[in-house]
């Protein structure tokens, strides 16, 4: 496919069906005034005026592949719990296919965020890991939504979510499908036979360990692919773009932002994106120019947010 026939590739978006599984998350956030510190304690008041909902986790990837116009199925764990009905009804909204199991014995993944003055005060983490029994259902449900798909993004955000990982790629890679993953962690082996990594900077350095130069990089990079049998890795590296390894060749994006807001949910909208675009059919050089270019975009915007079409291929 051209890469640079627009019409064309929005047409094959629509058509593109993506499967994401991994960790969902509820992002709140709490804005306010701060104008006094507490008598009780030498901390600052924020008076709340507004409270913003967004998802998180892979519920963003899904967020920002369906934004971009593919048909996305979102399969997840979440609490039978006010949070969940939240994160229900905001995958809804997005036009997201939720297939979300609910687990009666944890709590809904929620980051609560306290922001004044475009300056966040204090997070506030609530989660358990999901129970062995609704993960193996979801396994089953993996299991019957892989082949009307056409690719699969795993999001790992190291709550429990992924625990058969290591199945998940073995199926998809028995049923044909693409299958990349959104890594955690400093334990790679899991995620071997996958198609494409992402890890940022700073998780290949937990894994890899430090480089001097671009050339060490790329040496970690294929020493690491050839490993796990991946076709390929992208690593984001924040200011200085990303890099992709293949067998042989080495593609650098330099950064596309213009202005860095926010980077929270920036690993999202790249796999998504890319997800998206390997899904409509381009080459995978291709897809990581794209998802170069939203990451730019996405920077720019307070919090888990997602990039529109109109955005992406003005």
């Amino acid at each position: 496919m051209n890469p640079h026939d627009l019409t064309s590739i929005r047409t094959a978006i629509s058509k593109a069906r993506v499967l994401v599984v991994g960790d969902v998350m509820l992002d709140r956030y709490w804005f306010g005034d701060v104008n006094r510190i507490s008598p009780e304690a030498p901390v600052p008041v924020a008076l709340v005026n507004r409270v913003e909902e967004r998802a998180g986790g892979a519920a963003n990837v899904a967020r920002n592949a369906a934004s971009l116009g593919a048909q996305v199925t979102l399969l997840s764990v979440i609490g039978d719990d006010e949070a969940g009905g939240a994160l229900q009804t905001l995958m809804q909204n997005s036009g997201v296919q939720a297939s979300l199991l609910r687990d009666p014995t944890i709590s809904t993944i929620v980051k609560l965020r306290v922001i004044a003055k475009q300056q966040q005060l204090l997070r506030i983490d609530f989660e358990a890991p999901p129970s062995h029994e609704v993960l193996s259902a979801k396994l089953d449900d993996y299991r019957q939504a892989l082949q009307a798909h056409d690719l699969v993004i795993l999001s790992d955000y190291g709550k429990g979510g992924l625990t058969h990982v290591v199945e998940m790629i073995k199926l998809a890679k028995a049923a044909g499908k693409p299958v990349l993953v959104d890594p955690k962690g400093d334990d790679y082996v899991r995620y071997g036979g996958a198609t494409l990594l992402t890890p940022n900077r700073s998780e290949f350095r937990e894994v890899a360990g430090s480089w001097k130069d671009d050339a060490e990089l790329a040496a970690k990079a294929s020493r690491l692919r050839a490993e796990l049998d991946l076709q390929a890795l992208l690593v984001t590296r924040s200011e200085e773009g990303m890099t992709l390894y293949r067998d042989g060749q080495v593609l650098h994006q330099p950064t596309q932002a213009r202005e860095v807001f926010d980077v929270s949910g920036a690993g999202d909208t790249v796999i998504a994106t890319l997800g998206v675009m390997l899904a409509a059919g381009l080459d995978m050089g291709d897809a990581v120019q794209w998802s170069n270019r939203a990451a730019g975009i996405v920077v720019a915007k307070l919090g888990t947010a997602v990039v529109q079409p109109e955005e992406l291929f003005a």
